[in-house]
């Protein structure tokens, strides 16, 4: 089999039936050689239904129903884990990246690269899931080793090579971008534009945009780490000098100390001291969840899989 796009799930009922139809089209122009799989990911609307009728329709379009809500990026490794294809596709079912953009990537591994990246021209999202992104670029530079393009795209393209590598990574936190990234191979990057949603509103809201977050900055580094480290280091060596001063004005000049500036103090360091356990339990939580060893995903129901 030539190509495999697959396609995470999740509250998309509104979209399913034209993500099918656009990928058939663009795919089409490549080969009749292809599967699409759709990975339902445990939401509470009819999705699953929509993704049963167009498999019905079309042995080449596969479903696989995970148990629960695992998350997108698990979605997107049980979809990898049974693709077929020589060259694989990854993209979000809200059409933002657009399947037009098939073709190109396709053509672009012709010419000899493991995978094909895509950067969004312009990023169509609302003022809120803007200023996020951008606080998380800033947050991902300071507190890891590498450099995050706010602008890439979900949208992706690359060989089985890339994906047993990929496969073989165990990792609990799963950002499918840093990962493939991070097996190396050649690759290159095409511009695309970035869509506005087709139907319905993000599931991700604040606190899953903090969640991945956190999983970003501690996935692939522990200067968040070292960071608490440093600023202890630094709010120690001030106040061995405020102590300093302190005793110096107490000897030489007259100094009532009062009690403000100790509550201060005491709330800043404890405060501190808080924030660094915090640190480190986010990182004795991942050894933790790591060592259980437990499945990434659990799939339920699986349609035309074995066709």
């Amino acid at each position: 089999m030539k190509l495999s796009i697959i396609s995470p799930v999740y509250k998309a009922e509104s979209i399913v039936d034209e993500l099918v139809l656009r990928i058939k089209l663009e795919a089409s122009k490549i080969t009749e050689d292809f599967e699409i799989i759709l990975v339902e990911d445990g939401g509470t609307d009819a999705s699953w239904k929509r993704i049963q009728e167009n498999c019905t329709k079309d042995l080449r379009i596969k479903g696989i129903k995970l148990s629960r809500n695992f998350g997108q990026h698990y979605a997107v490794t049980a979809g990898i884990s049974k693709a077929k294809g020589d060259n694989i596709i990854l993209m979000d079912c809200d059409l933002q990246d657009d399947p037009v953009y098939i073709k190109e990537l396709y053509e672009e591994r012709q010419k000899g690269y493991e995978i094909v990246f895509t950067r969004r021209k312009k990023r169509k999202h609302g003022l809120f899931k803007s200023f996020n992104s951008f606080i998380y670029n800033k947050l991902f530079v300071i507190f890891s080793e590498k450099k995050y393009d706010i602008n890439a795209g979900s949208l992706v393209l690359f060989s089985t090579k890339v994906s047993k590598a990929f496969l073989q990574l165990k990792d609990n936190d799963r950002l499918y971008l840093q990962m493939l990234k991070w097996v190396g191979f050649s690759n290159t990057t095409i511009e695309v534009e970035h869509k506005p949603r087709f139907s319905g509103i993000s599931s991700y809201n604040f606190f899953k945009l903090l969640k991945i977050g956190l999983q970003g900055w501690t996935s692939h580094s522990v200067k968040l780490l070292r960071f608490s480290t440093y600023f202890g280091f630094v709010l120690a060596f001030f106040s061995f000098l405020a102590a300093l001063s302190i005793i110096i004005r107490y000897i030489f000049f007259e100094f009532l100390p009062g009690w403000p500036s100790i509550i201060i103090s005491i709330l800043f360091s404890t405060g501190l001291i808080l924030l660094s356990i915090g640190i480190a339990g986010l990182y004795i939580g991942k050894i933790f969840e790591q060592t259980q060893e437990r499945p990434l995903f659990i799939i339920e129901e699986e349609i035309n899989i074995n066709e």
